[in-house]
């Protein structure tokens, strides 16, 4: 029986790469966006093409409605949930320093990235606990954070600040889930080749050449993938509330 997997934000980018390995690990994905069905149909034939057909949820994560609906269509169609990937996240409108930013900016990027990633976990975390455990563990959620979540970019403070709130979420979580046997990990990408990061791709692509990342290249959606891949395995069984940084070696302070 294959396991369960909803992963939001998943028919492109870094979400679309993660689809599509656990399709290729076995999974059955369940993934939600924005768009209607129509225009992420190549996306859901790619992931079909790594496994089984995906279900897709047309859903606003920012929502409680909608979250509640991405959840209960899992449930309808496949009676359980055992991986969740709350990889669905958005940067500012418009980067603005911090002392010009707007409310509404603030807003939108808290309401898309932190508060959808507290309310998602919590449904899915307590649909986790009223089923079975059938396999070594009742369930897995992962979080795609940033190595934003370290690293102050004053010019986008509120997504840096989005992405520390999903830190601690994950500690949090983490710690509430342990005793029953539900694992919560944090992945942190960092440079990675998405339409997220098409419009500063000339200044990351002069901090390669300069040498500011050890791994001189861009991240892909598949690195990512594959930390996703690994959390989601059994090979990590005891350990739990933790990160790894996806951004070839930036995270290292190097004199």
């Amino acid at each position: 029986m294959a396991k369960i997997a909803i992963v939001t934000g998943g028919c492109r980018g870094i979400g679309l790469a993660i689809s599509k390995r656990l399709a290729h690990d076995g999974y059955q994905v369940v993934t939600a966006g924005r768009k209607g069905v129509q225009d992420v149909k190549d996306a859901l034939t790619s992931i079909a093409s790594e496994g089984l057909s995906p279900l897709y949820v047309q859903a606003d994560v920012s929502l409680s409605d909608d979250r509640k609906r991405i959840l209960s269509q899992t449930i309808k169609e496949f009676g359980r949930v055992d991986l969740l990937v709350n990889n669905a996240g958005v940067a500012p409108r418009e980067r603005k320093n911090i002392l010009e930013m707007s409310e509404e900016s603030w807003d939108y990027v808290i309401d898309t990235n932190t508060k959808s990633n507290m309310f998602m976990t919590q449904l899915v975390a307590n649909a986790m606990l009223e089923q079975d455990v059938i396999y070594n563990k009742r369930g897995t959620i992962i979080n795609i954070s940033s190595c934003s979540a370290e690293v102050s970019s004053p010019n986008r403070a509120e997504y840096c600040v989005s992405k520390a709130g999903i830190s601690m979420l994950t500690k949090l979580y983490a710690d509430a889930l342990a005793p029953y046997g539900v694992y919560v990990h944090e992945i942190r990408p960092g440079v990675i080749h998405s339409d997220m990061t098409e419009c500063v791709e000339e200044k990351y692509s002069r901090l390669i050449e300069d040498g500011v990342f050890p791994i001189a290249r861009w991240g892909e959606g598949a690195d990512v993938a594959s930390a996703v891949s690994v959390f989601a395995s059994d090979e990590l069984l005891y350990t739990t509330g933790n990160y790894i940084d996806v951004d070839g070696g930036f995270h290292i302070r190097s004199l």
